[in-house]
């Protein structure tokens, strides 16, 4: 039995990776969600200590073993369900898969602090101030630009490596910024976010997103501090 730990999903954008995988690819799993409270000793981190010394979600659950980290989970889901285009079949496209997405789960330090997810939320004020402000931003904004441009003109789309895989469910949560935030990309960019946000995976967390209405203000410290 596969059971995935979570946070909310309206904020969570490291557990909205495997969820929105698994989901995509119809394999079962039971959703334990753990509302986020980064206060020591809270309910949060207790129950996730049972289960990973990390503190941080997602954790998959394989009939109580514990995988954490994205990267660890999406493998270990390609090694249980290898019927599944969990990664490209092509050797070569799939370490091309891999490598984009080892560089979203190191990388774009910028983008995450400066724009943190927040699917309910439309900001086009604060993804404005935030690219005249910080050249972070926008070398990370010019890379992801760069990065599907030139992945979607060498697979044809309609996803990076044509069918729908881990690289795009890992770059769910960039297209959820760049429309919180009105981000500025090309059109081929925006066109890729737009059917992303509409795949099967990315679009059943969305609505359940969008259907919790719980507000943390520590996850929105640019609406707390004005």
């Amino acid at each position: 039995m596969l059971q995935l730990v979570i946070g909310n999903k309206n904020y969570s954008s490291w557990s909205m990776r495997p969820w929105v995988l698994m989901r995509h690819f119809g394999i079962a799993f039971q959703e334990v969600k753990l509302r986020f409270d980064f206060a020591p000793g809270s309910d949060f981190y207790r129950e996730l200590s049972r289960h990973t010394p990390t503190g941080k979600v997602p954790v998959l659950l394989i009939d109580g073993f514990a995988v954490w980290d994205t990267l660890a989970i999406a493998e270990t889901v390609a090694d249980l369900h290898p019927g599944h285009a969990i990664w490209p079949r092509e050797p070569m496209q799939r370490a091309r898969a891999r490598s984009l997405c080892a560089e979203m789960h190191a990388g774009f330090g910028a983008l995450r602090d400066h724009c943190p997810m927040n699917i309910e939320a439309r900001l086009p004020e604060v993804g404005a101030r935030v690219m005249a402000e910080q050249a972070g931003v926008r070398a990370d904004l010019a890379r992801i630009d760069a990065m599907w441009s030139q992945q979607l003109a060498a697979s044809g789309g309609p996803f990076l490596f044509g069918g729908f895989s881990a690289a795009d469910a890992y770059f769910a949560p960039v297209a959820s910024r760049i429309r919180t935030y009105s981000l500025p990309i090309s059109v081929c960019s925006q066109s890729y976010v737009e059917r992303l946000w509409v795949a099967p995976g990315v679009s059943h967390w969305v609505a359940d997103a969008l259907a919790e209405r719980d507000f943390l203000d520590f996850e929105e410290p640019y609406r707390t501090c004005r």
